[in-house]
């Protein structure tokens, strides 16, 4: 996604609402604090890029040189091969009737991994593969933690699963993601949760050495995980996309501090209901997305908090509802609601930035490095990382 190119906003104040709006130094700075971390850890760092669904954001994360990169669609992965990239990870399981689209960008010569559980999916994969003369790198997936796909690292049918894809040349490695650890609410689980991921991916890939198959690739990772390992012994790459935003979920956690977080969306108060306590705005669901992540967390932010729009937030106003095109926000706690007329500009801190971002076409860029004296300037060009 880029910024939609019959733009000619020059600040944030100019822009029809609702619009979405990354702070660069924000990004730039979670970016480089990961990376730190991976090189520390001795990993390869894999971002997952369904989070921004941008070629100019993940030219922030490798400073325009090829990296490799996880995607969560095949449209996805396609985007990234014909913009340069030729290492890339599908982490979905795959589904057999996509395999010619695989087999597409094999032939192209991007290295594209499929992820599979099951002996059927094995199957079809080293059927197709043979059929197209060639190989289908395949991870198999691996359950740490009971959030979703996967094989447990006992699991009896691992090593028949791997036997399969290794006949035909396509055994690459195993794969896991630790979704509990986004319930995960203090640093020592967040750590926790972090050594059983690690474990788990590395036990799997002991099973499938000791049946005698090659196991080049141990794949681990989630946001919270990534921020808390402190030893990936055993672990080849680290994966994870929603640092390079972080949002609400991720502040609940104590991931991130609130000023951390790179993404909002900027929104109109269009009126006002006052015997309900409310102000009402043109960004709903739609602009925010029907995310409510918070909702399980101890501090509940409804849709998102509310900052001016220079970025200071506004204490304790809440977007506290949605409908499709309108929010609504409330004081919270019995706080006096704010004066806001209507036609004031505001912004909107999401609670799950992947959600919020797939709401929108593109982005507009602000520096909140740069100094403000009114509403923030947007970027006429994203920058330039080590001349690219």
């Amino acid at each position: 996604m880029t910024t939609p190119p019959s733009a000619r906003a020059t600040t944030l104040a100019d822009p029809d609402t609702p619009f979405a709006v990354v702070d660069v130094h924000k990004s730039l700075r979670n970016i480089e604090r990961l990376a730190s971390r991976a090189d520390r850890l001795g990993v390869t760092l894999r971002p997952h890029v369904k989070t921004a669904k941008s070629l100019a954001v993940a030219a922030l994360m490798h400073g325009g040189t090829s990296m490799p990169v996880t995607t969560s669609t095949l449209a996805e992965a396609e985007a990234f091969a014909d913009a340069g990239y030729t290492d890339i990870t599908y982490a979905v399981g795959i589904d057999p009737h996509k395999l010619p689209r695989v087999i597409a960008l094999l032939r192209r010569g991007v290295t594209l991994r499929v992820l599979l559980d099951s002996r059927e999916q094995a199957v079809s994969v080293t059927a197709a593969a043979r059929e197209a003369g060639l190989a289908i790198p395949a991870q198999i997936e691996i359950d740490c933690d009971g959030h979703r796909g996967g094989l447990k690292p006992g699991a009896p049918e691992l090593t028949d699963i791997g036997r399969i894809l290794h006949e035909a040349g396509c055994l690459d490695g195993v794969l896991t993601h630790a979704g509990e650890s986004y319930f995960a609410h203090t640093p020592y689980d967040q750590r926790l949760a972090a050594e059983n991921e690690r474990d788990s991916a590395v036990a799997a890939a002991r099973r499938l050495r000791a049946a005698g198959l090659p196991v080049g690739t141990v794949s681990v990772g989630s946001t919270p995980t990534a921020h808390a390992a402190e030893d990936l012994t055993g672990v080849t790459e680290l994966r994870a996309g929603n640092y390079v935003f972080f949002d609400l979920v991720m502040a609940g956690l104590g991931v991130c501090r609130l000023e951390d977080l790179a993404l909002s969306v900027v929104v109109t108060v269009i009126g006002h209901r006052p015997e309900y306590g409310w102000i009402l705005t043109d960004g709903g669901w739609m602009a925010m997305s029907r995310d409510r992540g918070t909702a399980a967390q101890p501090r509940d932010q409804g849709y998102g908090l509310v900052l001016d729009l220079a970025g200071n937030p506004i204490p304790d106003l809440v977007m506290s509802a949605a409908s499709q095109e309108h929010g609504t926000l409330t004081a919270r706690d019995g706080a006096t609601l704010p004066e806001l007329p209507v036609g004031t500009r505001l912004r909107i801190l999401p609670n799950h930035a992947c959600a919020t971002a797939a709401q929108h076409r593109g982005y507009h860029v602000i520096d909140s490095s740069q100094p403000v004296g009114g509403a923030p300037a947007v970027q006429a060009k994203w920058p330039r990382i080590n001349g690219w």
